[in-house]
This record gives structure tokens, sequence and C-alpha cells, in this order.
């Protein structure tokens, strides 16, 4: 039976009273082998688009406890769970990266023992209320059932797992039960540093976390709108963490208000989690102009006045009664075209390069189990198609210029179609495509086509070495730099990527920073 070998394989085994429960309980089969074939795929659904562009609120609503259990029970417990595979498949991930034991709390959910499925979840997740309503799924990407079907609505099932975790008071403050006396110091309170934060804690190690805002939470807080992630989630985790130990210090940005090298002189390790936040620059014909701003100052500023006044205050860019162009196709994109709907713009249209995805996954050119490209709307697309009537996506399009009016503010945007093609290294080369140039009014341009790197403050002030891409030099899965004591992890060494990499990262980096201190290279 694939599922008694299951519990054993990763991150410690299950109480044995657990696992004489799941084997005698009423007689039952220890699992529901054909349970993919008697029941379908069933979502929570989403508060209807129009409803829910006129206000901030989380969109999605929730599945009944039977109706969690009925999908639970739809997980083949695969013999080999590529669900949990977490690994990078042409410029993708396929599987989830922590290697969450998916399988496991399907069944257990499935069998109504929902403490033991948040004791797994909590095994290799620190923090399944952020995955469960931002990550992209790539573990239903790669589920097995997904050859053939519909796969298994896994983050469906994380979310209501950690938020009855969260209801039933079972998720309570848990110090550790001693301290090592080693002092380490983290700087960035994003996934990758509240992760690493969280599991150096537990080993009794005395963390403090440096973010240069005045909340915590890095992208968590500022990065991902309020209808997505809900601050108050975001709070009562960093809540709770405060209150096992870890130590939090805001609008200190390290380099500027603490020098980096007395940090190194003040702790035992250091490890730098500051994101990969220096945008990509798009420096074309009239740039300069009014209304031309990049994503994230616009997504920052409008949720901080929201969290400050209820964006009373003004202290952000507005795009009410605008026509809004958003340049690049990615999620950053679709949460400032949901962020520019609820200010009220009077139209919206998101730029790509890329071209419309198929209805359907290509088996040739997108083969299971890697992410299924196909064609979608998300929530942010979805409302614009309620509101204007299509999807506000042009694809294989390429901005050639701004063009301002006398006062020097942003009036259109000139266009040309374009035909993209990739060499066989994996760099693309863009084509015009004579006589599809076009004119798009707009007066608020938003520019999210990507991040080049973290800042370099820290980096140039500590000599550290960095990779082509501009990232801190740190080797996968040991994450030391070539500067002593001194650590990194998540987007800063990566580059721009998934909530859930960056936890996975910010998690191994503790590890490695516990074995530098103690010897020990065990941390759960």
């Amino acid at each position: 039976m694939h599922f008694r070998n299951a519990l054993h394989r990763q991150a410690g085994s299950v109480d044995p009273a657990c696992l004489l429960s799941l084997a005698t309980e009423g007689g039952n089969k220890l699992s529901t082998p054909t349970g993919f074939m008697e029941f379908t795929r069933h979502l929570p659904g989403d508060r209807s688009p129009l409803e829910r562009v006129n206000d901030w609120q989380e969109f999605h609503k929730h599945l009944t406890e039977q109706e969690l259990q009925t999908q639970g029970a739809r997980c083949m417990d695969c013999g080999t769970p590529y669900c949990h595979t977490g690994i990078e498949m042409i410029g993708g991930t396929s599987g989830c990266p922590l290697h969450n034991l998916i399988p496991e709390w399907n069944h257990l959910v499935y069998r109504g023992m929902w403490r033991d499925a948040l004791e797994r979840l909590h095994k290799t997740n620190n923090f399944p209320e952020f995955t469960g309503r931002v990550c992209p799924a790539p573990c239903e990407g790669s589920c097995t059932v997904g050859l053939i079907g519909q796969p298994v609505t896994i983050k469906t099932i994380e979310q209501a797992i950690v938020d009855r975790g969260f209801e039933e008071s079972w998720i309570v403050a848990e110090p550790p039960a001693h301290r090592t006396g080693h002092k380490v110091a983290v700087v960035g309170s994003g996934p990758a540093g509240l992760a690493c934060a969280a599991q150096l804690n537990k080993a009794g190690h005395e963390v403090t976390v440096y973010e240069r805002a005045d909340r915590i939470g890095g992208l968590l807080m500022y990065g991902i709108p309020a209808m997505k992630l809900d601050k108050k989630i975001v709070q009562r985790r960093v809540n709770l963490l405060a209150a096992e130990g870890v130590k939090f210090v805001t609008n200190t940005e390290i380099g500027k208000d603490i020098m980096t090298q007395q940090l190194i002189d003040q702790y035992d390790a250091v490890v730098l989690c500051g994101g990969a936040t220096k945008p990509r620059k798009f420096e074309i014909e009239g740039s300069h102009l009014q209304g031309v701003h990049y994503a994230m100052p616009f997504l920052n500023g409008t949720i901080k006045s929201y969290l400050d006044s209820g964006l009373q205050d003004g202290q952000y860019t507005s795009a009410a009664g605008k026509d809004v162009i958003v340049i690049g196709g990615g999620d950053t994109g679709s949460d400032c075209v949901a962020t520019a709907l609820r200010h009220g713009c009077r139209s919206i249209t998101q730029f790509g390069t890329h071209g419309k995805a198929p209805l359907k996954r290509d088996p040739l050119a997108n083969p299971w189990p890697q992410f299924p490209n196909v064609y979608t709307l998300d929530y942010a697309q979805e409302e614009a198609k309620a509101l204007y009537g299509e999807d506000p996506r042009e694809f294989s399009i390429m901005t050639t210029r701004f063009v301002g009016d006398e006062q020097g503010r942003l009036k259109e945007l000139h266009t040309v179609q374009i035909k993209r093609t990739v060499d066989g290294e994996g760099r693309k080369t863009y084509e015009p495509v004579p006589g599809t140039e076009r004119i798009f009014p707009a007066q608020l341009a938003l520019i999210a086509i990507g991040f080049d790197g973290p800042e370099t403050t820290m980096i140039d002030e500590l000599g550290l070495e960095t990779d082509r891409q501009s990232n801190v030099k740190a080797r996968y899965g040991k994450y030391n730099t070539n500067v002593d004591k001194v650590f990194a992890a998540g987007d800063m060494r990566r580059g721009q990527s998934l909530v859930v990499w960056a936890i996975q990262e910010g998690r191994e980096a503790a590890r490695e920073v516990n074995k530098f201190l103690t010897g020990d290279g065990i941390l759960a």
C-alpha cells in the first residue's frame, strides 16, 4: 500500500496511533484507489467579477468539508508522486519545490483527520496560508490524474487545511525550549526571509529580521494586492513568529541606516533575503513622460495607502478615469490590471510579447509533467472582460514609443505586432511585422516586464560575487557567499521567482546556517 510507505518516506513519521486509525477505521480500506474515476474535479469558485472589483477583499469562495473530503479522495497516491518533485523543466517549475507531502495530507483530509493533515503540511511548508492563496500550483500541473483528466484540487485543499488550523486554534506559538546563544541577522522579510527566520528560531538561535519598509512581509505585504492575499493573513503569521521569539526591526535599510559590515560584526551569521527588486529598464522614446511608471511602485503605493487610510490619503498613483496600458503579461502585470480596475480606470489593456496560448496542452511542445501552457483568464482578465466585454490582453505586441502632449504628459502608445523566435540556447529575438503598427490612447502606462536582480548597495559594500544575471552568487543547496558568515537565499540569489521557491530556499539556507553555527545539518 503506497500510503503506508509514503507516511515515512519524508519529513519524519506520523504518530503510530494515526497509522492504526487509518488502517482500521470502520473497516475501510487504507486508500480510495478509484476516487479519481468516481469523482470529478471541483473548485470553490470566485465571487462575481462585477461584485469584487468594487472592494479589496479576497475573492475566492470555499468548499464545504464534505466537498473537500471528496476532492481529497481523487488523489491516486501515486507510487512516484510527481506533484512534489519540485524541479525546473524548460524554464518552468514542475511539482512542488517544497516537496509538500501532498498524497499524505490529501488522504488525511479524505479521512476527516484534519489536524494530522495540518501536521504533515507544516512539516515542509512554514506558510501554507500564503502558498494556498498565491502559488500558481505547479503541483497540479504535474498531478498524475492530469494525464487522463483534471488534476486534484491540491491548492484548494492546502488552503483549507491551514485555514481550519487557525480557526480551530491548533496553530499556536511554539517558542523553542532552549536557546543556543548564537545570533543571526536576516535581511529582508519576504517569504525567504520569514521562512529562514522561522527555521533558525525553531533551532534555538536568536534571530533578528531587518526590513526597510514600515511593515513586515516584503512582497507578501506590499507586492501582492490585498484581494489575492489579505494582509491580516500576513500579519497573523508575523505576530505568531514574534510570539515565538523572532525579533523584527522595520524602517531600517541595511547599507543606509546600518552599515552591512556592522551587521556582520554584530551577528554570528547574516542571511541576505532582500529579493530581486531592481526593475528591468524599459528605455524607449518617451519613457520619461509623466504617466509612465514601473509596476511595483504603483502596486506598493496603492497597498500602503489602502492599509494606512483606506486610500483616503491620496498617497498613491491613481488610475481613476484614465486609459491604462499595462506592459507585461505576467502575474505582476495582471495585478496592475486588477488594481487599476479597482481605482476606476476608463479602459485597460495588457500587452504581452508572447503569443496567445493554445486552448489545450500540446503533448509534444508542452508534455506532462511540465506546467501546462494553455489559454486561461486570470482573475484580473476575468474582471476586465466582465466590465468591458473582452479579454484585455494584446498578444505578440511591442511598444515602440510613448507620445506625450505639450505639458509632457503621456497621451498615447505606438505599437507593432512582432514575431518571436527562440534559439537553441533559449535566447529570444523579436521581429516586427510590417504593416501592423497601431496607436493606443493612454494617460497611464505601467511597466511590468520583470526584474534585473537585487539592488546593489549591500553587494557592493561587501564585495559579494554575482552571477551573470547580477544575483548574489551562492551555490544552490549551500547558500554561502564568498564572504565569511554571509549567506543568500530567495530571489536575491536565484532571481525573480515564485513564493514557493523563496520559502524553500529560506528553509534550506536556515539548515546550512545551522550547520555553520553548530555543525548539525539536521533542521526539521
